[in-house]
């Protein structure tokens, strides 16, 4: 996967969230994609079955000056959106030379991650926003879509003037934001209001923080229960309860971000404690707000802008669990 690593990342490309159970076809039909299949498109043969390395064939060299999508194999529940996390097994060939550039391995572990936004390849965010879980589409990336003016990629031997030839099975999607019902709101507990794109706003009490670990379910999901040691997918905005300043926020970066669920200093890839408890027991598609007393955060270290012994309030959005 050398070559494929520098693919992704040159490109920036980086449970089972859609729960939608539509007929194929009809969610995705109320979706307006901003590509459509053109003649480059359908000029690339794709046979094999979904989530198997497919056999691809097309004449070269194959040009396009827009980026075209053909759905080869369909998919179904909620399409894609901008934003959304997703798994994809992928072929990449040079559409001149229809040499191929890289595969993933098609084999249900290895399948690559990347985020629907501005910092992935243009070309592979047309050819996917408003597909589906399920679905096996051919996407002829036009060169201005792909690695762009600025000259090509020698080292993937692809020149600036290459069109690139992509086959995606959509594995799996995470959900854009969390989706579950919502819930009355625990007295004491931090304020919370979302912007229209689900970025949570946070005002924080007047009075003292609290002392010990406060959890509180806005929007409670019926996805998989987050169990000890997953892999969990988050949007996420972190204030300090004393200066009442967001430190960070996934949601301000654009990317939703992935930790293990455990306590971080026994487990790599884990969070504070507080937030590894917060995490466990919740159900994907679920929001929760946390408050963290020192004890179970950064106690009296200080941790970039946050101060030694600081309450920290956490909202969290739970996309999904691996």
């Amino acid at each position: 996967m050398r070559k494929a690593s520098a693919l992704i990342a040159t490109a920036a490309l980086l449970a089972a969230a859609l729960t939608g159970c539509s007929a194929p076809g009809t969610a995705a039909a109320d979706c307006t994609a901003p590509v459509k299949s053109g003649a480059a498109s359908e000029l690339i043969d794709v046979s094999g079955d979904f989530g198997t390395a497919p056999t691809v064939d097309f004449p070269t060299p194959l040009k396009t000056k827009t980026t075209q999508r053909t759905t080869i194999i369909e998919g179904s529940g909620d399409p894609l959106v901008e934003g959304q996390m997703v798994k994809v097994d992928f072929s990449v060939y040079n559409g001149t030379s229809g040499e191929l550039i890289e595969a993933t391995g098609y084999d249900g572990e290895k399948a690559a991650t990347l985020v629907l936004n501005d910092a992935t390849m243009k070309g592979l965010v047309d050819g996917l926003l408003c597909a589906q879980v399920g679905e096996r589409v051919a996407v002829a990336v036009s060169p201005a879509d792909g690695f762009g003016p600025q000259g090509g990629q020698e080292q993937l031997g692809v020149s600036a003037t290459d069109s690139l030839v992509f086959v995606i099975d959509v594995v799996k999607a995470y959900l854009p934001r969390a989706n579950g019902k919502d819930q009355p709101v625990a007295s004491g507990l931090p304020a919370v209001v979302l912007a229209e794109d689900g970025t949570p706003g946070i005002t924080i009490p007047s009075g003292d923080a609290p002392t010990e670990l406060a959890i509180g379910v806005l929007k409670k999901g019926n996805g998989p229960v987050v169990k000890e040691g997953d892999t969990v997918t988050v949007q996420y905005t972190g204030v300090v309860w004393d200066t009442k300043k967001v430190f960070d926020s996934s949601w301000e970066k654009g990317t939703p971000a992935q930790f293990v669920a455990a306590d971080g200093s026994k487990v790599q890839g884990g969070v504070i404690p507080g937030f590894a408890d917060a995490l466990i027991g919740q159900t994907v598609g679920s929001q929760i707000i946390a408050v963290i007393p020192p004890d179970q955060g950064y106690g009296d270290q200080e941790s970039g802008s946050i101060p030694a012994n600081s309450t920290l309030v956490f909202v969290v959005d739970i996309l999904g669990v691996n």
